[in-house]
C-alpha cells in the first residue's frame, strides 16, 4: 500500500497521556481518499498514483475534471495530489479504489512528516522573516534598531547579490515539518492526532507520510 495520504487540518487540542500528562496535539482528518489516476513506468516514466480527497459540487466542476474523474468511475474531488509509489506495488491500485487511514498502516508512536502550506503572513521585516538580532538599541541610534544593515559590496562586484535576505513576503509556502510522533490513530473516524503543531491554517490540505528520518523503536522481545 501507499505510504503517505492526504488529510484536512482539523485544528489542535489537547489529551492525556498514559501518565496523566497533558500532550498538545493537532488533530488531522486522513482520507478516505480515491484513486483517480495510475501511473506506470513503462507509459509514463515513472510509477505513481494520483488521489482524489473532499467532494467537489458538479456545479463547481469544469468539463476536463469531470471527464477525468468518469474515467475512473467516481466524482470530482476538491484536491488531486500524486504520489510517488514503488514499480512494483503500482499493480496494486486499481482506477476508483477507495483507501482509508486504516490502509495505510499508521500506528500510535510511529513517526510522521507532514507537508502542507504554512500560513501567510505578508510583507515582514528582517528580524520577523530570518530572525536577525537587530541593531543596538543604545548610544543615539534612530529608527534603525531593524534594519538589515548593508546590502551593498566594494567596488568587485559592484552590486547588491543574488539570494541576499531582506524584508520580503513570508508564510504562504510549501513547508514540511519532519518527524513528529503519533499521539493516536481512530480509523473509524479517519482521525490522526500528531503531536505538536503543523503547517497552515485550520481546514487547510495536508499530506501524511511516514517519517523518512526517523522510525518508531520497536519495544524489546522478552526471552522464551
Amino acid at each position: 500500500m501507499i505510504s503517505a495520504i492526504i488529510g484536512k487540518k482539523i485544528g489542535m487540542t489537547t489529551i492525556f497521556d498514559e501518565k496523566g500528562l497533558t500532550v498538545p496535539v493537532t488533530l488531522i482528518e486522513a482520507g478516505p481518499v480515491t484513486v483517480i489516476q495510475v501511473r506506470t513506468l513503462e507509459r509514463d516514466g515513472y510509477s505513481a498514483v494520483q488521489l482524489g480527497f473532499g467532494e467537489k459540487k458538479l456545479q463547481r466542476a469544469n468539463k476536463p475534471e469531470l471527464g477525468h474523474a468518469k474515467k475512473a468511475g467516481t466524482s470530482p474531488k476538491r484536491v488531486l495530489k500524486e504520489l510517488r509509489v514503488e514499480a512494483d506495488k503500482v499493480a496494486g491500485f486499481s482506477l476508483g479504489q477507495v483507501i482509508k487511514l486504516a490502509d495505510v498502516g499508521f500506528a500510535k508512536g510511529d513517526f510522521v512528516d507532514v507537508i502542507g502550506t504554512s500560513i501567510g503572513k505578508g510583507m515582514a521585516g528582517v528580524m520577523k522573516r530570518y530572525h536577525f538580532h537587530g541593531y543596538d538599541a543604545g548610544h543615539g541610534t534612530h529608527e534603525y534598531k531593524r534594519h538589515g544593515g548593508s546590502i551593498g559590496t566594494n567596488t568587485t562586484p559592484g552590486r547588491t547579490l543574488k539570494g541576499k535576505k531582506m524584508p520580503g513576503h513570508l508564510g504562504n509556502a510549501r513547508a514540511t515539518v519532519m518527524s513528529l510522533k503519533v499521539a493516536d490513530v481512530r480509523p473509524d473516524e479517519n482521525l490522526i492526532l500528531i503531536r505538536g503543531a503543523v503547517p497552515g491554517h485550520d481546514n487547510s490540505i495536508v499530506v501524511v507520510r511516514v517519517a523518512k528520518k526517523k522510525k518508531a523503536k520497536k519495544a524489546p522481545e522478552k526471552a522464551a
